[in-house]
């Protein structure tokens, strides 16, 4: 949990496609993992893969690889533990957007 630093953390979600997707993963009961390709990103694949490092460096996603794929799970229970509050912030910030 130390791993998981404020400046980091902070500066993952300053990109909006990175708290979208961050977002989306909150919004999952079951803390589901999801391929990096299901979350519809406007970029190109270099991009994509950018952003799911940068999120996973920051210690806000794990990454579990599958032979030729790889899927993230969002680490719910460290960021609870770390930054509370922190997960419902995005969430209602991504609900309010959505009007």
């Amino acid at each position: 949990m130390e791993e998981l630093e404020l400046g980091a953390v902070l500066g993952a979600l300053a990109d909006p496609l990175r708290r979208r997707v961050i977002t989306l993963l909150a919004l999952d009961p079951a803390d589901g993992d999801r391929s990096c390709s299901s979350f519809d990103l406007p970029v190109t694949k270099a991009t994509r893969t950018h952003h799911f490092r940068v999120l996973r460096e920051a210690g806000l996603v794990r990454q579990v690889n599958y032979g030729n794929r790889s899927t993230v799970v969002l680490r719910r229970a460290e960021l609870d533990a770390r930054f509370p509050g922190l997960l419902d912030l995005l969430v209602a910030e991504g609900m309010d957007a959505r009007g």
